[in-house]
């Protein structure tokens, strides 16, 4: 009976909110966004006995939900049935009202806040914990110095500024198997509740996601579309490029507006939001200085951005577009952070060795560590100083050891 009850007041609620839309769509009022929120504003002031009821229903947290028999079964699948076939009428009829789903969705979160548990972040699904990638940083990255200085203190300053300028840039660069991948997956799972798979988190893979040159127009349209979506879904928003290299220019001129310098595009601020890009280009030039400090008897530990990045923006200005399309964001200074991430040697491989095993919980040895680092190809012929695929497969080859 309190569902048939909490279903109609729910459904009275909606139309109450369509017809008064339709009303003063004729009259000279504000745009649609602003008449919902008004309507919003004016149900708040509904009692939070009742608002307790509707928040059990919708949203079902911060509540015991009651045994229910089995001859209920039937019964709850028709109304779920019900509820679905509304949705998707509610889906069209605010197509047609001038709303989308997203805009819906943050104003009536922002609304249930006002009753319910809200985070410091304002957003539950934002969790921003840097002690927690910073400490994952020291414990589970492996001979990146560089790396862990500058993303922390990128990231953290970002985060710590109340009304930043623009959206913030990283670009990472260096060989395949060296933790680029690594270190995007740690913010995502520091940054955000649900890590890769929170709906503020987009992973665009270029010659997955944009495979056929000849197709970039429809690209260009999709990407700008999943951008605008998710920022409005979720203000704090990481986009992940890998293989960035690859990306097509036509793609880049889409992305340019969204980490420049602007208040808003569109009526939507995108300036809260983190753009990752990662390549493997500039890691030659990369690894020829770590190289030269190794020679020179000089510990890897020594290199700072402050040298490194001259040689590294200079090879990356010089690339053609087939080799860096990133370049003319470069150009515009919209790249805030070149990262370089250091190749890996022999001592590293065994550390990503241990991580693997323990992770998954199995025994070792020090003498499993060093067959497994073994297994890795070396470089350059004569020193066979940098493993040529990093710790990449690390994981793979331990399975040799399992029992």
């Amino acid at each position: 009976m309190a569902c048939r009850v909490l279903l109609l007041f729910l459904s009275a609620c909606l139309v109450f909110l369509l017809v008064q839309a339709e009303q003063e769509k004729a009259l000279s009022a504000p745009g649609p966004y602003e008449k919902l929120g008004r309507h919003l504003g004016d149900v708040t002031a509904l009692s939070r006995r009742y608002w307790r009821l509707l928040a059990c229903q919708v949203w079902q947290r911060d509540c015991e939900e009651e045994q229910e028999g089995e001859d209920e079964q039937e019964e709850k699948e028709a109304l779920a049935e019900r509820e679905q076939q509304e949705e998707e009428e509610k889906e069209v009829i605010l197509e047609q009202q001038g709303w989308n789903w997203p805009m819906v969705t943050e104003m009536v979160s922002s609304w249930y806040c006002r009753f319910g548990k809200c985070c410091a972040t304002g957003d539950c699904r934002v969790t921003n914990n840097i002690t927690g990638l910073e400490l994952d940083l020291s414990r589970r990255l492996h001979g990146q110095h560089l790396v862990k200085h500058v993303v922390l203190k990128a990231v953290q300053g970002f985060l710590e500024t109340p009304n930043p300028e623009k959206a913030l840039t990283l670009s990472f660069h260096g060989w395949s198997g060296t933790g680029k991948n690594f270190v995007a997956r740690m913010m995502a799972e520091h940054l955000y509740r649900d890590g890769l798979k929170s709906n503020c988190v987009r992973v665009f893979i270029s010659l997955f996601h944009f495979p056929h040159s000849k197709y970039v127009d429809i690209y260009k349209v999709q990407l700008a579309r999943e951008i605008s979506e998710t920022v409005q879904g979720c203000e704090q928003s990481l986009f992940i490029f890998d293989e960035a290299e690859k990306l097509h220019a036509g793609l880049l001129d889409v992305l340019k507006p969204y980490v420049d310098h602007h208040d808003s595009i569109d009526m939507v601020n995108y300036r809260r939001s983190i753009f990752l890009f990662l390549s493997n280009t500039g890691g030659n030039i990369i690894n020829e200085v770590a190289l030269d400090f190794w020679r020179a008897g000089r510990a890897r530990e020594e290199i700072t951005l402050e040298f490194l990045e001259p040689y590294l923006r200079t090879e990356l200005m010089g690339a053609t577009d087939e080799g860096y399309t990133q370049n003319s964001l470069l150009e515009e200074n919209l790249i805030d952070f070149l990262v370089p991430f250091l190749p890996l040697e022999y001592r590293h491989v065994r550390l990503c060795a241990r991580d693997a095993f323990l992770t998954r919980g199995l025994p070792f040895t020090e003498e499993a560590l060093d067959e497994v680092a073994r297994m890795m190809v070396f470089v350059p012929k004569e020193e066979k100083l940098f493993s040529a695929q990093g710790c990449k497969s690390i994981s793979q080859r331990i399975n040799y050891f399992v029992p």
